[in-house]
């Protein structure tokens, strides 16, 4: 199972508690999921994850089910929260 990297910005660093942090998975299904097991009882990271958009190596994923995304090891996921202001 490769081993990636999830960097979180604004809202989602927030709820996380940390920038970023390394998580086992194959999919993008896998490594949101990982990351929200590892708050326990602690919602507010799925909360702001389902609002979120994605880049997986900067490249959005869109609309695209996140357990169709394949990550290969070293890959970077970024979550970033709707942002505010103009």
């Amino acid at each position: 199972m490769p081993t990636v990297t999830i960097r979180y910005w604004a809202a989602a660093k927030e709820a996380a508690g940390i920038a970023e942090e390394s998580v086992n998975a194959d999919t993008l299904r896998d490594a949101l999921d990982t990351a929200i097991a590892a708050r326990g009882a602690d919602s507010r990271l799925a909360s702001v994850i389902t609002r979120s958009s994605f880049l997986v190596n900067a490249d959005p994923v869109g609309r695209a089910a996140k357990e169709s995304i394949m990550l290969d090891e070293g890959d970077v996921i970024e979550i970033l929260p709707p942002f505010a202001g103009g």
